[in-house]
């Protein structure tokens, strides 16, 4: 998502899989999009959605719900003695959908440098997570790819998460997704900036 490559470690916070309950309190106050008064301090008709610091406030008030819906999503046991990151459940997902994926293809993906992703992977083949296989057309080449064994698990635990994504993006057309997908990255990348 983000363009900028990231310094290997800094980003990267272990995924303990604990549940912690949030507080799941609705928005109040909030008009919804289109609703008598939903155009914000102007109220100008035809203005649709609301203003800027509406949403704002509305979106702050959303994301420890979804922060804590996705902190109850279980890691597999087989996966709990591992301290996994943010970037592994990264490169588990890209395995998933994508299918097996040399080092390189995973460091382009992730922005990461190759070694990097080959110090992620390295404890992960360990416990027989994943596979590590020469490539059938380069065998100078090595493929990742998740092993069959764990296949049904991960896919049961990141699929619930691909499943949400399809079923909120599906409804907008393309160019309302990209708006979403950039929108999101560019929310990311001020939580990234340091404070001035």
């Amino acid at each position: 998502m983000p363009n900028a490559r990231r310094d290997d470690e800094a980003a990267d916070r272990p995924e303990t899989g604990e549940a912690e309950d949030e507080p799941e309190h609705e928005p109040e106050g909030r008009d919804e999009p289109g609703s008598e008064g939903g155009g914000g301090a102007g109220g100008g008709g035809g203005t649709e959605g609301p203003e800027v610091d509406e949403a704002v406030r509305t979106l702050l008030m959303l994301m420890p719900r979804v922060v804590g819906r996705i902190r109850r999503m279980r890691i597999p046991p087989e996966l709990q003695s591992l301290t996994l990151a943010p970037r592994h459940l990264s490169l588990l997902a890209y395995l998933l959908f994508d299918g097996p994926l040399s080092v390189n293809e995973l460091a382009a993906r992730l922005e990461v440098a190759p070694t990097t992703v080959s110090l992620m992977v390295g404890d992960l083949v360990k416990k027989d997570v994943l596979e590590r296989t020469e490539d059938p057309v380069d065998r100078r080449r090595k493929i990742l790819s998740i092993a069959e064994a764990h296949r049904a698990d991960i896919d049961g635990w990141l699929g619930r998460s691909a499943a949400a994504w399809h079923a909120a993006l599906a409804p907008l057309d393309a160019s309302e997704r990209r708006v979403f997908v950039e929108t999101l990255a560019a929310y990311e990348r001020g939580l990234s900036d340091p404070m001035n």
